[in-house]
């Protein structure tokens, strides 16, 4: 598969990225030792940067992947303010990947520059961090335009995590022409890009080979993250990222596989997973968790908070 470089990150990664999210306990939640095997297929395909974050809790089995393969590239994240919130989720991640450097490790959706300034000791930390070898990047996700514009200028960020696809479906604070247009500017000042929800948690899936290379043929864009869960899809998001054609029975076999939000018939609502949700596809109503299907986007985010288990993308 072919690689790029990552901006000047002088990280060199596959043109697509495995995201984790889809075989974590937030979503399928496959053992680890069958998570591992699924890494190392793509690896043998050619993949070789992987995206999770902490609170995907796919470091073991990204551990697991790293003993067969230690030339894997690893971006992570997490939402730490301080210093010390910052130092422990680096040392949870060097523990459980079992590795002594983190390749990429971000600021997990970052909405503005107030989020940089909000989170200024955890970003100085991963600064120090960086200079002592503990990181080789340091970057951010974001769902925002302003996200992009403000990571663009921040002269430590290395990596930008953006949300593109050719629909605009999820982002905020603007149009997919205005998250092109931040991409394009951040890529001016040397960012390695890599995107997120080309497939847009599933809504545009019924025409992958479209969206799919609507982000592809974006100049500024160095590699696809997709959500993979089988040698079936990793075979088909190979193709499509490499603009080949994928054989009709591949295509069958990926094709109508629909992802969705499932709600445990004991939830309380008692709203936490409301207020975590981003894009607005949650709310109560006389006090029944309902969603918005043509809003969700299937990231899983609103299950971390729920207290009882109610919530999993399935």
């Amino acid at each position: 598969m072919k690689r790029k470089k990552l901006g000047l990150s002088g990280l060199e990664v596959s043109v697509l990225c495995f995201g984790t999210l889809t075989v974590s306990p937030l979503q399928k939640n496959f053992p680890p030792a069958q998570a591992a095997e699924l890494f190392c297929y793509a690896r043998e395909q050619g993949i070789n940067f992987f995206d999770t974050a902490e609170i995907y809790d796919t470091y073991e089995p990204l551990g697991l992947a790293l003993k067969r393969y230690p030339d894997l590239v690893i971006a992570t994240k997490c939402y730490a303010v301080t210093a010390q919130e910052m130092q422990k989720s680096i040392e949870l991640a060097r523990r459980r990947l079992d590795r002594d450097y983190i390749d990429i490790f971000c600021l997990h959706e970052v909405e503005n520059a107030a989020t940089f300034k909000g989170h200024r000791g955890a970003l100085e930390y991963l600064y120090k961090a960086k200079a002592s070898g503990i990181i080789k990047a340091v970057g951010i996700s974001t769902h925002t335009v302003a996200g992009v514009r403000a990571g663009a200028t921040e002269p430590g960020i290395d990596v930008i995590h953006p949300l593109i696809n050719r629909a605009g479906i999820g982002i905020r604070g603007g149009t997919a022409a205005d998250m092109v247009a931040a991409l394009r500017t951040a890529k001016e000042f040397g960012k390695g890009i890599y995107a997120m929800k080309a497939l847009a948690g599933g809504h545009l899936s019924g025409n992958a080979t479209s969206a799919i290379a609507y982000v592809r043929n974006l100049q500024c864009v160095d590699s696809i993250a997709i959500g993979m869960q089988s040698v079936a899809e990793i075979q088909c998001n190979s193709l499509l990222v490499e603009n080949q054609p994928v054989p009709p029975e591949l295509q069958q076999q990926v094709t109508g596989i629909e992802r969705h939000l499932q709600i445990a018939s004991w939830c309380k609502g008692c709203g936490l997973c409301v207020a975590q949700c981003n894009f607005g596809a949650l709310q109560l109503n006389n006090g029944k968790l309902v969603v918005d299907v043509e809003r969700c986007l299937r990231c899983g985010y609103c299950a971390r908070v729920c207290p009882d288990f109610c919530l999993k993308i399935v």
